[in-house]
C-alpha cells in the first residue's frame, strides 16, 4: 500500500471521527435556561409567597375536635353591653347600702300598717257613697278597694325580700326632685316609681271624675276616696310614701278634670290605658339629672 494511500485513509477516518462528535455534542449556550421576564419573576415570587402563607395559616388553624378556650362572661356580652358596663357607674359603699336596706324594712312595715288602717275607713265611706245615691261613684271606690287588697297580699309576700339582689340599693343617686320645698335624691329606680305614681294618679283620677259625671255630681276631686288614700300603685319601695301620695295626687288631679269634662288635656289613651302626656310628665315631676 503506498504512503498517499494511507494518508488519505487516515484523512478519512478523522473526518468521521469529528463529525460523529459534532452530531452528540450540544452548544454550550443551547445548556443555558433562557432568561426570565422581570413582571413573571415578580408574578412567580408573588406565588411562592401566597403559598408559604396558605400554609402557614393551616398549620395555625385549630382542628375540629379541638375546642377553644371558654370565653369569660365579659368577653360573652356584645360590645354594645361592655361598653355600657364601663359606663357604669360606681357601686355605693357596703355601709350606704345597709343603710338604704334598713330604711326601706322600716318603710315597707309602716306601709303595711297604713293600709290596714285605710281598709277600715273605706266601709264608712261606702255607705255615705249609697246614701247620696252616687252609684257610679261607688263602683269606682269597690274597685279601687279591691286592687288595694290584692297589692296588700303582694307586700305581705315581701317579706323575705332580696334586697342584696336588688340594683336600687347599690346604685348613687342621678336625679334631684323638689317637693314642698325641700331637694330630694334619687337614682333611676326610684324616678321610675315617681312617674309610675303620676300615671296611676291620673288613670284613677279619670275613671273618678267620669263617675262623679255620670252621677250629675258637683266637681270636687277630693272628696274621693282614691284621692285621698293615693296609695294605689305604690309597692313601698324606693321612695318615701308620702312622696308618691304627692305625686299620685297630682296625677289624679288632672285626671279627674279630663274624666269629668269628657277631654284629653292632660293625659291620653292607648292601649287601654289612660296615661299623662310626656310634657306635663315632665312638668309635674322636674327630675333634674346629677351629672
Amino acid at each position: 500500500m503506498s504512503v498517499s494511500l494511507l494518508n488519505r485513509m487516515f484523512v478519512a477516518a478523522a473526518v468521521i471521527s469529528a463529525a460523529s462528535l459534532v452530531g452528540t455534542s450540544v452548544p454550550t449556550n443551547a445548556q443555558q435556561q433562557p432568561q426570565q421576564d422581570p413582571k413573571q419573576q415578580e408574578q412567580k415570587k408573588q406565588q411562592e409567597q401566597k403559598k408559604q402563607e396558605e400554609a402557614q395559616k393551616r398549620q395555625q388553624k385549630p382542628r375540629q375536635d379541638q375546642q377553644a378556650p371558654p370565653q369569660t362572661p365579659q368577653q360573652q356580652r356584645p360590645p354594645q353591653q361592655q361598653a355600657q358596663l364601663r359606663q357604669m357607674p360606681p357601686r355605693l359603699p357596703q355601709q350606704q347600702q345597709q343603710q338604704l336596706i334598713g330604711q326601706q324594712q322600716q318603710r315597707l312595715a309602716q306601709y303595711r300598717d297604713r293600709l290596714d288602717q285605710q281598709q277600715r275607713l273605706a266601709p264608712q265611706q261606702a255607705v255615705q257613697l249609697q246614701r247620696q245615691k252616687r252609684l257610679a261613684q261607688y263602683d269606682f271606690q269597690q274597685q279601687y278597694i279591691a286592687r288595694l287588697r290584692e297589692q296588700q297580699l303582694s307586700i305581705q309576700n315581701a317579706r323575705n325580700y332580696n334586697y342584696g339582689g336588688d340594683p336600687y340599693f347599690y346604685t348613687p343617686p342621678s336625679y334631684r326632685y323638689s317637693r314642698g320645698g325641700h331637694y330630694y335624691e334619687t337614682n333611676e329606680y326610684g324616678a321610675s316609681v315617681l312617674r309610675q305614681a303620676v300615671n296611676y294618679g291620673y288613670e284613677e283620677g279619670f275613671a273618678a271624675g267620669r263617675a262623679n259625671r255620670q252621677d250629675r255630681w258637683a266637681f270636687n276631686y277630693q272628696d274621693s276616696y282614691a284621692y285621698q288614700d293615693g296609695n294605689y300603685g305604690y309597692g313601698g319601695f324606693y321612695i318615701e310614701r308620702d312622696d308618691y301620695n304627692y305625686y299620685f295626687r297630682e296625677g289624679f288631679r288632672r285626671g279627674y278634670e279630663d274624666g269629668y269634662y269628657g277631654r284629653y288635656q292632660y293625659g291620653v289613651y292607648a292601649s287601654g290605658k289612660y296615661t299623662v302626656l310626656a310634657a306635663v310628665l315632665s312638668v309635674i315631676l322636674d327630675l333634674r339629672p346629677l351629672r
